[in-house]
């Protein structure tokens, strides 16, 4: 019963399925989802997941946070019954045109950044999927000239028998090691957001990344790429301060590097990746010089929050990897203080570790993982020439909030960019961001006030 659950909950009924809601919380802490749902005919099993809701069962849907493994689900494959989430739902029944994305890091910049690209083009266009909106509740009111822009995720799509007519694999790195066990199967899971598709279908993939690039050899249909580093056709490339989009045709000129607002080169490659993908979903060029030009990005990455006696405070919560902290911390050419925590995906830290030492001043380590992030963090501080001059550790976010400020100094940084998942605490790392936006915010207005 969180926001997928729900939402098939709300749209199987319009489709005359009889549906079951299960969920391992209790009633008590599932009080007011339930009474949301007075009057639509569902009912619901709470508590746990008895075996015995498949003896009258055609389908088992899924939603992203619950693992294969579960006995539950292990029991209705070996029953022969469909098990599926909703956004194989929904893309077996979208009207419209449907623009897939997915990838270790960027695809919420990605994603957002198409979208705000096919609206500059007069496209009625939906976004949603693994961010925002669950697209099901959309779908009633989606046209066949809309636009969907679709952000899936590695749980989304290791279910999925159906690719979108138009799927990108932004780059492919140790991520969600926890869940899938092996980069092996982490690959094969983003694999279905190309593999389904038709010969006419396009299919675009990092060129800069050797996995998506080595996956674009299976794709059925066309395929086009984005590159930071070399040219590519078709595709989007950086040709010295210009982004290029090559056709068939020739070149045409987007924008200069300069038109983009977002910090650091990873933004760069997420603004290629956006203009690769708008263009194999029709967006003129135009349309996307002008959403480029007007974009300041998305929430809970690299978000300014306030500057508090000349430090500047910055949410990065959707930093749930240590890549994505190593690329928050080359956007910054100015002292950090970093916030780093959570709860671990199984994924190799020492790289960050050693990026950290050149970079930070400070580091105060969190949550669940925190221990381990402060360990790591001492072991780098110890290199020669490493900037780190504390490393502190905090049980919650609250409490490194606290240590940050005592920490801070005029001209720095203060970056919560976790490299860890937020679920030792919180519900996802929206939550995160939004209690770490209103800790800082309270902050600010005390020291406005003193």
């Amino acid at each position: 019963m969180a926001r997928q659950g729900k939402a098939l909950g709300r749209w199987l009924p319009t489709v005359g399925a009889r549906v079951t809601l299960s969920d391992s919380r209790s009633a008590d802490a599932l009080a007011a989802d339930v009474a949301s749902f007075a009057g639509l005919p569902v009912s619901f099993e709470l508590g746990g997941h008895p075996l015995s809701l498949l003896d009258d069962c055609d389908m088992l849907c899924v939603s992203g946070g619950v693992p294969p493994t579960l006995p539950i689900v292990q029991e209705a494959r070996r029953r022969g019954i469909r098990v599926t989430n909703d956004a194989q739902l929904f893309l077996e029944r979208c009207p419209a045109p449907v623009l897939g994305i997915t990838g270790s890091a960027g695809k919420t910049t990605a994603t957002a950044l198409v979208g705000a690209m096919a609206r500059a083009a007069g496209r009625r266009t939906h976004v949603g999927g693994n961010i925002g909106d669950v697209l099901l509740d959309s779908l009633p009111h989606i046209a066949p000239d809309d636009v969907v822009v679709m952000e899936l995720s590695s749980f989304q799509l290791e279910l999925m028998t159906v690719s979108p007519p138009v799927g990108a694999v932004l780059n492919v790195t140790p991520n969600h090691l926890d869940r899938h066990g092996t980069m092996d199967a982490y690959r094969a899971a983003k694999a279905n957001i190309y593999l389904h598709q038709r010969p006419d279908d396009t299919a675009i993939f990092g060129w800069d990344d050797p996995v998506a690039r080595e996956m674009s050899a299976e794709a059925p249909g066309q395929v086009a790429f984005f590159s930071l580093r070399e040219r590519v056709t078709p595709g989007a490339s950086l040709d010295g301060d210009r982004l290029v989009l090559a056709t068939d045709a020739g070149e045409t000129t987007v924008c200069g590097r300069g038109a983009i607002r977002l910090r650091g080169m990873h933004n760069v490659l997420n603004t290629l990746a956006a203009c690769a993908i708008a263009a194999a979903g029709g967006v003129p060029v135009e349309a996307m010089r002008a959403a480029i030009a007007a974009f300041t990005g998305v929430e809970h990455r690299l978000e300014p929050v306030a500057t508090i006696d000349g430090a500047l405070w910055v949410n990065d919560s959707i930093a749930t990897a240590p890549e994505r902290v190593m690329a928050a911390l080359r956007s910054y050419d100015e002292p950090i203080v970093l916030l780093a925590g959570g709860r671990d995906k199984a994924l190799p830290w020492e790289p960050l570790a050693a990026l950290a030492a050149e970079r930070c001043r400070a580091v105060i380590a969190f949550g669940e993982f925190g221990p381990q992030v402060a360990a790591l963090m001492r072991q780098a501080a110890r290199a020669n020439g490493a900037r780190i001059e504390t490393v502190r550790q905090a049980a919650t976010l609250d409490e490194a909030v606290t240590l940050a400020r005592d920490v801070a100094r005029p001209g720095d940084v203060v970056l919560l960019s976790p490299g860890g998942t937020s679920y030792d605490a919180y519900e996802d790392f929206a939550a995160r961001g939004e209690h770490f936006r209103a800790l800082v915010s309270d902050m600010a207005r005390d020291a406005g006030r003193g």
